[in-house]
């Protein structure tokens, strides 16, 4: 086992990822900025190294410094969370060549499906459904008014290097293609450094689904069941719960099956998710793999009782899965919603602030991840998210009811502050989210209402 294991992330995630190696004995050690020399997980870890000023691409995304940070302290493995450079595979590779051991899949399996439109591809030829459209990335946008005629409107350009609801644009009608083409482009290189896109058909009224998987070092795969993401604003997920409501038996062992064989087709190791997008008629088709942790691992840890962050540190070490696929059985139904400092009167623009309170809520079954506490300062620099408040109960209407009473009991003030706790409140009393008739068009809908 890994006696020291360098933490290159920030926030919740963070914190519970050095919470699980103190829970395996394993020396942890947090990396920070100049702004996060306070936080939460700093002052749990071992130990700490500074790795930059607070702008992201100085500190956190600045290879060579967390590199030579893991190097400086000892470090035989390291845990990338998720964001950052979790799925980047050239610092996958650079680990690789320090003999650091990434706690991932290997660079070569990132590559393959951090690709966006190289993984539709590998997974089509391993026979998983895939959305019509590009095969490959897009080379301009005459070849996209191309691919979408073929395609059939409406279609979705998403950058081939996306992530995080970013590099996406919904395109209806054929004149506005052109131009959507471009800006998407655009935003792409900005954000990603990357302007390359690719199309495929874009499914109205659709649900996103996405599932679990576990792969080990020696053919081991099994899959932890499946998540509804459906609440989104803005292609970001704002609500997830396990299991994903209305599925049929067949259509659940179905879809968890077929990421299985997309995982092993792969050759992928580490925890993994297949996300996919269900139609209105059941049928589903694969958007992207996610080569890392996921935002919303909390609910299915809560269903099946396996900590998932736990078994992606053993699985780096080289260790079997020490459960088969019939040994998870899922129980109950979790629910999480991301509570962030954002406005939902504004936008949902950021909220920065210091907080002058801050006091989570508790009692039976409410698991809250957070690396917020009062006096910290939610600055402008990183994501919004404050916490994440997850709850379990034996059935679906049951964790609402204990979901709604759990973010009424969040205390969250400070100059400026805002959050997403009474908006989330909205949704979980909307009529479709209780009905579990719900699409990824919910929060779109609910600001219609609101606006009439």
């Amino acid at each position: 086992m890994f006696s020291t294991v360098l933490v290159a992330n920030r926030g919740e995630i963070a914190l519970r990822v050095a919470r699980a190696c103190r829970e395996l004995g394993i020396r942890t050690v947090a990396v920070y900025s100049t702004a996060d020399r306070d936080s939460a997980v700093v002052r749990f870890a071992d130990d700490a190294v500074h790795i930059g000023p607070a702008p992201a691409k100085a500190g956190y995304l600045n290879i060579p410094a967390v590199v030579e940070a893991a190097r400086l302290v000892g470090a035989e493995a390291l845990h990338p969370g998720y964001g950052f450079l979790s799925e980047d595979p050239d610092f996958a590779e650079v680990c690789e060549a320090e003999g650091i051991t990434f706690i991932g899949p290997s660079p070569q399996v990132m590559q393959r499906l951090g690709d966006k439109a190289a993984c539709r591809a590998l997974m089509a030829d391993a026979g998983l459904p895939v959305l019509p459209g590009s095969t490959g990335a897009l080379t301009s946008a005459a070849e996209a008014k191309d691919v979408a005629r073929r395609t059939g409107y409406p279609v979705i350009l998403k950058a081939v290097a996306g992530g995080g609801g970013r590099g996406m644009a919904v395109v209806r009608d054929p004149a506005d293609l052109v131009a959507a083409y471009r800006a998407t482009r655009a935003q792409a290189f900005a954000v990603f450094a990357d302007d390359r896109l690719y199309l495929e058909r874009y499914v109205e009224q659709a649900r996103h689904v996405e599932v679990q998987v576990l792969c080990d070092r020696h053919g081991g795969a099994v899959h932890l069941g499946e998540r509804d993401c459906s609440v989104q604003r803005r292609h970001q997920k704002l609500i997830e719960e396990s299991p994903a409501p209305g599925l049929t038996p067949a259509l659940r062992d179905r879809m968890c099956e077929t990421a299985v064989r997309g995982a092993l087709a792969a050759g992928y190791t580490g925890a993994g998710t297949f996300e996919f997008v269900l139609t209105p008629e059941d049928d589903f088709y694969l958007m992207e793999v996610n080569c890392r942790l996921q935002v919303e691992h909390p609910v299915t840890e809560m269903v099946t009782g396996i900590d998932i962050v736990r078994e992606q540190i053993l699985i780096a070490d080289g260790q079997r899965l020490a459960f088969r696929q019939e040994d998870v059985v899922p129980r109950g139904v979790a629910i999480e919603c991301r509570v962030n400092a954002e406005d939902p009167a504004r936008d949902f623009a950021p909220a920065p602030g210091t907080l002058t309170e801050f006091v989570p809520p508790g009692g039976p079954f409410v698991r809250v991840d957070t690396h917020a506490f009062a006096d910290w300062e939610v600055g402008p620099h990183y994501d919004s998210l404050l916490a994440k408040a997850v709850v379990w109960a034996p059935d679906r209407e049951q964790a609402r009811a204990r979901m709604d009473r759990a973010l009424g009991e969040f205390r969250i003030d400070g100059a400026g502050m805002r959050t997403t706790s009474e908006f989330l409140r909205s949704v979980l009393a909307h009529p479709r989210f209780r009905a579990a008739s719900h699409t990824t068009s919910l929060v779109a809908a609910m600001a219609d209402e609101a606006a009439a």
